[in-house]
């Protein structure tokens, strides 16, 4: 099994929902995940992403990055990578799991949004499978914040059809790894502890799946 990491968004892709509010002594963030006083979505995925890959690595597993460069690459080019692999691999031997954070507002004020969610495409799916297991994996990691969920087909992931996951040949989901314009999902997701159930949460969830 060949597992794709896809980190979302890149340096080159600083606008509007894709940053913090400004920062003051309230919330302080490591210095690795800002720019210019604000929290960027695109530098905490990389270090996620780039930990998962690790991880996965490490335990003997087939992973990599989708995208390996900091700047951001078109969702056209990242789904010609992962189905070029899809195809020379076949469909069933790939799975993708692509990595983000949220946002409710465009950066210019704190918002009340908070928790933890991932997304597969409409319908039923064999995405859906590889998302309970990193929903359950999320459950057990995230005991006391919330877990955005809908059981409204049977299963806890949420459904929309976002570019990336529609247009890949293989299972695919989408996780969206706390709100960045919530104070307080903003402090846990940045700190130690944080950073590394988010890691786990992936690392488990895929790891169980493919299981």
């Amino acid at each position: 099994m060949i597992i794709l990491i896809d980190n979302g968004h890149g340096s080159n892709t600083e606008k509007n929902g894709k940053f913090s509010p400004k920062l003051d002594s309230t919330v302080q963030v490591d210095g690795k995940f800002t720019n210019n006083g604000r929290f960027r979505e695109w530098k905490y995925n990389r270090v996620i992403a780039k930990k998962v890959v690790q991880e996965l690595k490490s335990s003997g597993y087939d992973a990599r990055l989708v995208v390996p460069e900091d700047t951001d690459i078109s969702l056209s080019e990242r789904i010609r990578r992962i189905n070029t692999i899809c195809n020379k691999n076949g469909a069933k031997n790939v799975i993708l799991v692509s990595i983000h954070s949220n946002a409710c507002g465009n950066g210019s004020s704190w918002m009340q949004a908070n928790g933890w969610e991932a997304y597969t495409t409409k319908g039923k799916t064999k995405s859906d499978a590889l998302a309970e297991c990193i929903y359950n994996e999320a459950e057990k990691e995230f005991k006391n914040r919330k877990i955005r969920k809908d059981m409204s087909d049977g299963d806890k992931d949420k459904e929309s059809d976002f570019y990336i996951i529609k247009k890949s040949y293989c299972p695919s989901v989408l996780t969206e790894n706390f709100f960045y314009d919530n104070k307080d999902d903003l402090k846990y997701l940045t700190s130690d502890e944080g950073v590394e159930s988010v890691v786990r949460v992936h690392v488990n969830g895929i790891k169980k799946a493919i299981k």
